[in-house]
Order: structure tokens, then C-alpha cells, then sequence
């Protein structure tokens, strides 16, 4: 579930616009080489490459059909590229407060849209009125700095479950060069504020209504996964016919 955040202005950087939850399905793709591609998912330049490589076609002189072809696939990549900035560059703090606001906007539509007969029980994990969830610690890895003006798009996949913990992943994606600026992990404990009788405040169980949305969330993710991962394998081999019908013409040899 995504926070779209604009960069309006070096001063104004957190209008935040939410969308409902939904399951997301996209399409990538990368690469026809002489020596074997990197994998789409270990390859963090792999929409850039896969633009380049389509834009050597068309330098190379590609028929008109497989003109077609090339710019049909490029309008996937362009429309789809989420989901498979000089007035210096955003402060590194900013990043985790991006990955906070998404992450409480992503337990938001969880409760209004996933689960709503849970709704308000799901409001109170976020107070101190009774048991509620502590950001115990986040990870950030910063992949390059975001620069004004630029948007930019949090995703969050729920990671492990524990008995009174879950870890979050998060992924921070620059809109102007359409590829991650930084990933995050995030590692959040559920606390008891007040326990009944003397029992001190302390870490408690993680409540039955979030572990049963829990489970559901991780079997949806793995199936969006093996969706995505198929269309990723679908446009690859689109490109790679493409590349090798222009390469193998006798003008090219």
C-alpha cells in the first residue's frame, strides 16, 4: 500500500496523499546479452538497462513491426515501472520519517479497508492506552540522494511475524529516475502500557485479530510475487526475441 509524497518546494516536504489498499500486480523486465543478464531482482538498474537496450534497437534500424513492438513494451515499463532531484539533495532523517508516515498509513487502510469489523481495535495499537506497537529500530540503506523536485512512492511487504514482534520491509522510489533511492527494515514490538494488577509495563503478545490479517497479508504478497516475477519472465523474453530478430539481420553481422 503506497504514500505518494510530492517535493513541492525545499520547505514543504510532507504532504502526504493516500490511496486505499489493493493489491497491486506489475510487469518489469530486463535483458538480452552476450554474456548472461542479471536477474531483475538482484539488478537495481534493470529499468534503465532494459530502456537502453530498446533504444539500441531502434538506432539499429528496427522494422516498422518491431518498432511497434519496442514502443508498446516501453509504454508497460513506463506505465507499470513501480510495481515489478539541484536545490541539494533531501536530508537523510527525511527518509525515515517518509518510511514512518507510510508505515502508519499502511496499517491504516489495513484496518478501514482490510479489516474493518477490527477497525478501532486496530486505532488503539497506535496509542499508549493499553497494548500498542513500539518502533523498536529501522534500517535504513540509502541507494542514492533524492533531489528537489522529485516525488517520490513508499511501499511497504510485511517481512517475519514473531510472537510479539513483526519486521516491516520498505522501499522509497524516486518518480523522476523510476528506481529505489533507499530501502528500509523495520523492526516493531507490541508493549503492554497498562497491564492489569502489578505487573509492570512490558512487551506483550501480538493481539489475534492483526496475526489473523497477518497471515492473509503474507499469503497474498507471495502470490502478487509469483505474478509479478511471471511478467517480468514475459516481457524479458519479449525483449530478448526482439533484440535477437534486429542483431541477426546480415547488415548487422
Amino acid at each position: 500500500m503506497p504514500v505518494k509524497q510530492t517535493l513541492p518546494n525545499p520547505f514543504s516536504l510532507f504532504q502526504l496523499v493516500s490511496r486505499p489498499a489493493a493489491v497491486r500486480k506489475f510487469a518489469t523486465t530486463l535483458s538480452y546479452h552476450t554474456q548472461t543478464p542479471i536477474p531483475a531482482s538482484e539488478n537495481p538498474r534493470w529499468l534503465s538497462d532494459t530502456k537502453d537496450r530498446i533504444g539500441r534497437l531502434f538506432f539499429h534500424g528496427a522494422t516498422p513491426e518491431e518498432s511497434r513492438e519496442a514502443g508498446e513494451i516501453l509504454s508497460l515499463l513506463t506505465k507499470n515501472w513501480r510495481d515489478v532531484g539541484r536545490y541539494g539533495h533531501v536530508n537523510n532523517v527525511t527518509y525515515a520519517r517518509w518510511a514512518e508516515s507510510a508505515r502508519i498509513n499502511w496499517a491504516w487502510n489495513l484496518a478501514k479497508h482490510v479489516d474493518p469489523a477490527n477497525r478501532n481495535l486496530w486505532a488503539e495499537l497506535w496509542t499508549s492506552r493499553g497494548v500498542g506497537l513500539i518502533l523498536k529500530s529501522i534500517r535504513v540503506d540509502y541507494k542514492f540522494p533524492i533531489e528537489w523536485p522529485d516525488k517520490v512512492t513508499v511501499y511497504h511487504k510485511l517481512s517475519e511475524v514473531g510472537d510479539s514482534s513483526f519486521t516491516l520491509g520498505a522501499i522509497i522510489l524516486s518518480e523522476r529516475h523510476q528506481r529505489p533511492a533507499a530501502r528500509c527494515m523495520e523492526d516493531i514490538v507490541v508493549y503492554n502500557y497498562q497491564p492489569k494488577g502489578k505487573s509492570p509495563p512490558g512487551r506483550a503478545p501480538l493481539p489475534e485479530f492483526a496475526r489473523t490479517q497477518f497471515k492473509s497479508t503474507l499469503q497474498l504478497q507471495k502470490e502478487v510475487r509469483g505474478d509479478a516475477l511471471d511478467a517480468v519472465r514475459d516481457l524479458d523474453a519479449r525483449v530478448n526475441d526482439l533484440e535477437a530478430r534486429v542483431m541477426s539481420r546480415k547488415e548487422m553481422t
